[in-house]
């Protein structure tokens, strides 16, 4: 990802920046301007939730939904060709070997190793397989790669353009080190967190899980997170957008109590986030840093407020950014290290985990020990409930499909809310991870996946015995 260099350590502009007459002073205004200007889009963009024709959404959805709209039945076409070229790609610089350096957009794009080389072929071959109905139902079905083909796929392309093209300005012009600056002990204490992680568990809720995680990948690829640090923020605060809750409420039927629904998200999330990061597997992972040591310094010195730290500190880094022409051109690449990178791997591990929901009894086995505890909670339908429970595992969009069917108000709640807060699925934010520089394995987001569900689980289930 962005590979900036940090100043924002070094109050570039000094005690002088409060004279609007010397040299210093003026710079101070400019960078100033910049900061709140660029700093303000990134808000409006990812952030500022408002209501759209009818529901709440982001900027950044409504830039969305209008490219998908736009494309319409060509998205295919552009889903097709990017895991084509990905693999031929990918295929030509391990078989070839030609020379390319190692720096090189072509080494960041197909220099990949044999784990991944077989996620880009499969990818491939499942997009095709369910574009031309040929192959077996497990891949071609409808509720298995059609979801993936038509429902997520079509969201991701043009939610990823828009996101990545625009993410610096969230980011990198000084909003991460103001409001790092003012969260950071709250964020230090409670969740044992920068305090500019509080950007990213804002980007995911009023945005989506996978833009939250964006700005995870790109924060650790500049070393301002530590491994454990990326880990924690990548497996806890990335939870699905408002709207999205909302759309999940609506399939399993408890609309009707959107806000306790919603109310009961919030609560759970933030009593996971408390506790995940000081248990394993989170609370093992080292802090490491990508570049090998930290770029981050959130110390605020003795003569300055932490008010005034924070404006320094976020006007300082506005001034370090180059021209916008090099961040469009470094978040072009990011744009296609995404495409190539992530789409085909949606597709092998994302068509896989739904077949297996579908066709298989996988996750009735897997969920059969979750029966007895779901049972101790006094939860109602708790055989139909364990396996939807599970099954969040491969997509959150699972559990609402399945639980619907659940006779109990109260138990379609708790199967509804627990999708929400499990964050783990592996058609999205898993494979985001697992693409990542992020050093969490399928089995570490596993265990992570069962321990969030257990604490949800006792969270919610005391909710909903309360309002129901």
């Amino acid at each position: 990802m962005t590979n900036y260099i940090d100043k924002s350590q070094q109050p570039l502009l000094g005690n002088d920046a409060v004279e609007p007459t010397t040299p210093q002073g003026e710079r101070w205004r400019a960078s100033m301007w910049k900061f709140l200007l660029f700093s303000a889009l990134g808000l409006a963009l990812f952030i500022i939730p408002f209501k759209w024709e009818g529901k709440v959404t982001i900027l950044l959805g409504v830039l969305t939904d209008t490219l998908q709209a736009s494309l319409g039945d060509y998205v295919v076409y552009a889903a097709l060709a990017i895991v084509t070229l990905s693999l031929v790609g990918a295929l030509a610089v391990k078989l070839v070997r030609p020379e390319i350096h190692a720096d090189s957009m072509t080494a960041k794009l197909f220099d990949v190793d044999w784990f991944w080389l077989a996620a880009r072929f499969f990818g491939a071959l499942f997009a095709w397989m369910i574009y031309l109905q040929v192959g077996p139902e497990f891949i071609i079905n409808r509720n298995t790669g059609g979801v993936i083909f038509e429902d997520l796929i079509p969201i991701l392309i043009p939610l990823f353009f828009f996101a990545i093209l625009s993410l610096p300005f969230l980011t990198d012009f000084g909003l991460m080190e103001f409001l790092g600056t003012l969260a950071s002990k709250v964020f230090v204490k409670l969740f044992r967190l920068p305090g500019r992680s509080a950007v990213d568990a804002m980007s995911s809720w009023f945005g989506a899980a996978s833009i939250g995680l964006l700005v995870t990948m790109q924060e650790y690829n500049k070393s301002y997170y530590s491994q454990r640090e990326a880990a924690i923020i990548a497996t806890t605060f990335s939870v699905t957008s408002i709207a999205f809750t909302y759309v999940v409420a609506k399939t399993i039927g408890v609309d009707n109590n959107f806000i306790f629904f919603y109310l009961t998200i919030a609560l759970t999330g933030f009593i996971a986030a408390i506790i995940m990061p000081r248990i394993p597997p989170l609370s093992l992972k080292p802090d490491t840093y990508h570049s090998g040591k930290s770029m981050l310094d959130e110390g605020i010195p003795a003569q300055y407020s932490t008010y005034q730290w924070a404006v320094n500190r976020a006007v300082t880094r506005a001034h370090s950014m180059p021209s916008l022409g090099s961040v469009f051109k470094h978040s072009l690449k990011n744009l296609f290290d995404i495409y190539f990178g992530l789409i085909p791997v949606i597709f092998a591990i994302g068509t896989i985990g739904l077949g297996l929901a579908e066709y298989t009894p996988v996750f009735d086995w897997l969920s059969a020990p979750l029966v007895p505890f779901l049972e101790l909670l006094q939860i109602p339908e708790a055989t139909k409930a364990a396996p939807a429970m599970i099954m969040g595992f491969a997509d959150m969009y699972l559990p609402a499909l399945v639980g619907k069917s659940i006779e109990s108000e109260m138990t379609r709640f708790i199967v509804g809310a627990a999708s929400i807060t499990q964050i783990v699925y592996m058609s999205e934010v898993g494979a985001l991870i697992l693409k990542s520089n992020i050093k969490l394995n399928v089995l570490e987001l596993f265990m992570i996946f069962i321990l969030r569900t257990l604490i949800s689980l006792v969270v919610i289930t005391s909710v909903a015995h309360l309002l129901y």
